[in-house]
């Protein structure tokens, strides 16, 4: 495995790190992990080309959407409680850049401490040798101020897919396998054998919750399954949702495939965390369904 630091899109002080497979791009500047993708092939994480080589413009009135993999604060419904406003999102999880740390085939991100949660965030990034898999753990550390009660929400955005799924679990605590998050529910969202499957809507912007361990994004020629398993008997925010998936509406043709930790008071000094796995997987315009079954393994 190597890393390497390179100029990405505009964006110089940038990181690759690549082992006999696939390759992650870090960009430290706009703290996210940019790209995921076989060494030459498809990319899979969305990203916004206007805004490629700038950096966050902490008063501009129009957030700075520019893509990638993130971390957040959860629950959203509490940022305008504890931040003052509802959105954009609070800037030290968003909109700073994050210092780097470099050490044994990893790299992590640091940020500064958020004036708000008194939270810094760490994002340690692997690769592991000669698979096609990700590992991201994502750390909140309380440092000061009362205690707090929060998730690690992590959020990566992906590029117009084919089909997005998520694998629900036998005994799910939803009765149809997921709960609704946004005004309408998606017209193709359907849930078949355990499988639940949806398409962008290019007119509307939709969100659903579920219990699923696992999420899968299927592109043209490459998918990307994510792994962050649910543990019991806790409880998770959003209606008590352990992943949750965003389809946003046209020009920005992404989606987003999240995972939240459960809730817990964090007090000085405590820490909690969040690992998901990214697996990326080849695949073929034919037998699409079979492919599906194969990658969720069911």
């Amino acid at each position: 495995m190597t890393i390497k630091k390179i100029n990405y899109q505009g964006w110089e002080d940038s990181y690759i790190l690549s082992n006999s497979q696939i390759e992650a791009i870090v960009v430290p500047e706009i703290g996210r992990i940019m790209q995921f993708r076989f060494q030459g092939g498809e990319n899979t994480f969305w990203e916004d080309s206007q805004l490629y080589g700038k950096i966050p413009n902490l008063k501009s009135e129009e957030w700075n959407n520019f893509g990638g993999d993130k971390t957040w604060p959860a629950p959203q419904s509490e940022w305008e409680e504890i931040t003052k406003i509802s959105w954009p999102p609070p800037t030290t999880f968003d909109s700073v850049p994050l210092k780097i740390q470099i050490q044994n085939n990893e790299i992590t991100l640091i940020s500064e401490i958020d004036p708000f949660y008194g939270i810094r965030f760490y994002r340690q990034i692997t690769l592991e040798a000669n698979q096609p898999i990700m590992k991201v753990t994502t750390t909140f550390e309380k440092v000061k101020g009362d205690s707090q009660q929060v998730s690690v929400w992590t959020i990566a955005q992906l590029n117009e897919p084919v089909c997005v799924y998520a694998a629900i679990p036998q005994n799910s605590i939803f009765p149809q396998g997921y709960n609704q998050q946004s005004d309408e529910l998606p017209a193709n969202l359907k849930v078949d054998n355990g499988i639940l499957s949806l398409k962008r809507d290019r007119n509307k912007a939709h969100k659903i919750g579920s219990d699923a361990s696992t999420l899968l994004w299927l592109g043209e020629t490459v998918a990307v399954r994510m792994d962050s398993p649910r543990i019991d008997k806790v409880i998770y925010p959003d209606n008590n949702s352990s992943a949750e998936i965003y389809t946003n509406y046209d020009p920005k043709a992404y989606v987003e495939l999240e995972f939240l930790s459960p809730l817990k008071t964090l007090q000085v000094g405590e820490k909690m965390d969040l690992t998901v796995t990214y697996t990326l997987f080849k695949t073929t315009s034919e037998n699409v369904e079979t492919q599906v079954l194969k990658i969720l393994e069911r």
